[in-house]
């Protein structure tokens, strides 16, 4: 087969990039041919960072995932899903992992990434004590972006989610950047929801629009 012969020129712009403390490209016609290719390929990414920047799928590749850390046990039936490490210690995790620099600006996004805490409101039925839990909802956060760039560090912000407190109830797996790009998928299980969570995991890095071939719709 012949040779792609922008092979050798867009492979040269991706180092670029990832030696580019802001992800730059000069803005002359053949290194801007090479990042639309670059885009179309998913190799390359908006950073979500540096205004006019870039970032490349490489690069994220070595970016840590962050989710529940004793999430394994909860696949693995060891523990309940209320045992699960919360939100804000994910998102603590999260901000630590980032330079110094991003910290200000990742901590102004816990209430929209992480959301507000779980609440256990106990009521009294008859003489006993019965405590209402929340619907179970675990974050996570991996490397990639939407439609919009994601949120500092360049990651997607999601969450494994219990659509009612009902025990019976079916579950959601979503994914966001940092506007309103989204995508959704519904499981009837918990099980099958962590299952497809792990899935999403492992994929990382990817734009958002590449989650359509895991059962992922878009809004």
């Amino acid at each position: 087969m012949p040779q792609d012969p922008n092979a050798q020129f867009d492979h040269s712009v991706l180092d670029l990039i990832e030696h580019s403390p802001s992800g730059a490209v000069p803005a002359t016609p053949s290194y801007q041919d090479a990042l639309k290719r670059l885009h179309a390929a998913h190799q390359v990414y908006h950073s979500a960072d540096f205004k006019g920047g870039h970032v490349t799928a490489r690069s994220l590749a070595l970016r840590p995932v962050f989710h529940a850390q004793n999430l394994d046990a909860l696949v693995a039936g060891q523990i309940d899903a209320s045992a699960l490490e919360s939100n804000a210690s994910i998102f603590d995790r999260y901000v630590q992992s980032l330079p110094a620099a991003l910290r200000a600006r990742a901590e102004s996004l816990r209430l929209m990434v992480a959301g507000k805490p779980a609440h256990h409101r106990a009521k009294h039925v008859g003489d006993h004590k019965v405590v209402a839990h929340d619907p179970v909802h675990t974050l996570f956060l991996v490397p990639g972006t939407g439609p919009h760039p994601g949120v500092p560090g360049n990651y997607l912000h999601g969450s494994a989610l219990q659509l009612s407190a009902d025990a019976h109830s079916t579950w959601a797996v979503h994914l966001h950047d940092s506007d309103d790009g989204a995508a959704m998928c519904d499981l009837p299980t918990m099980a099958e929801a962590l299952a497809k969570l792990q899935e999403v995991l492992a994929s990382a890095p990817f734009d958002m629009n590449e989650l359509a071939a895991l059962g992922f719709r878009s809004n």
